[in-house]
């Protein structure tokens, strides 16, 4: 199944995307179903309300299905239980180390002299504690957009990012879960976009204070368009991704290409305590994912589109807070 939150007539409701159309599944259902009330509700009710959900889907008829021109997609889960963002592609985490090393020189009156200085001494390379386990911090779970909504930029901040991610949301809750039954309690998969104020993140970058405000405003987390069940993805593993502004393609990647699976997370992150429905698990930036990698910036009415083959897109526009 393709999950999605949309609003009509001014109420959120719980749908399914089919063949370019949208199916209410509460109004699907012959009798009122708690489960069906929203996506975490869903979640939370178990793989017996999700069987019941994909044969409902599986059984609508075309003539009680929304056109997507009558109905506007939300973040699939609005509210998630949890948030955690992690760094599970470290290709980009090598290139960004070097970024913020380039940007710390530029302020010295030989920046090349500066670079090699700051690169030699160590404090630019990738811990080691990167690759034994999953490093994460917690993000705002309750500020999160879906997306074709408008991100409109801090005012304390003048340089935009967006950041290529992608997330795993939690079904099965447990405990001490096994590698091997890792996999079972994925919920489903969405994009992620980590959106990032770069002038006001960097700084507590290099003092290693984490991310603070530079990843911590309104609509700072977009989710969407959908999320997508395990079934309908032969590999989630093998999954194009791009990042494209304005139209331009500034980014492509794998999903392949994480050194850590959300798996590995959720054994990590169950381990003595306990996983919860409705968890959001983002895998971190993908190689080349953000414009800081690049050396690019946003502009103010810049059209950002994050793609993920078989999800779909991610769209936003960034705009200047009056």
């Amino acid at each position: 199944m393709k999950l999605v939150t949309f609003a009509s007539k001014n109420e959120k409701r719980l749908g399914a995307l089919t063949e370019g159309h949208v199916l209410d599944l509460a109004a699907a259902s012959s009798i009122p179903v708690p489960a069906l009330a929203s996506m975490l509700a869903l979640i939370e009710a178990g793989p017996e309300a999700w069987e019941a959900a994909r044969a409902l889907v599986s059984t609508a008829r075309r003539n009680t299905m929304l056109d997507l021109a009558e109905i506007r997609l939300l973040a699939p889960l609005p509210r998630p239980t949890r948030l955690r963002d992690c760094s599970l592609f470290l290709e980009h985490m090598d290139v960004v180390l070097l970024r913020i090393a380039r940007e710390a020189a530029a302020k010295e009156p030989d920046p090349e002299a500066a670079y090699q200085r700051l690169v030699s001494s160590g404090k630019y390379t990738l811990n080691p504690l990167f690759k034994r386990t999953c490093v994460y911090y917690n993000a705002d779970h309750t500020s999160v957009s879906g997306t074709d909504t408008d991100i409109v930029w801090p005012s304390y901040s003048h340089w935009m990012d967006f950041e290529l991610e992608w997330a795993c949301i939690v079904g099965r809750p447990g405990t001490n879960i096994r590698r091997e039954n890792a996999a079972e309690h994925i919920f489903g998969f969405t994009i992620l976009n980590d959106w990032s104020a770069r002038d006001i993140q960097l700084p507590l970058m290099d003092t290693m204070l984490g991310p603070g405000e530079g990843k911590d405003f309104t609509n700072s987390w977009g989710l969407g368009p959908c999320i997508v069940t395990p079934d309908e993805l032969d590999d989630p593993y093998q999954l194009v991704m791009t990042a494209k502004v304005n139209g331009e393609e500034w980014t492509r990647g794998s999903t392949g290409s994480m050194y850590h699976r959300f798996e590995d997370a959720i054994v990590q992150f169950s381990r003595e305590k306990s996983l919860l429905a409705g968890e959001v698990i983002g895998s971190g930036t993908v190689l080349g994912g953000c414009g800081f990698e690049l050396g690019r910036r946003l502009q103010s009415g810049d059209l950002v589109e994050l793609e993920i083959e078989n999800i779909g897109v991610l769209r936003n526009r960034v705009v200047r807070a009056a």
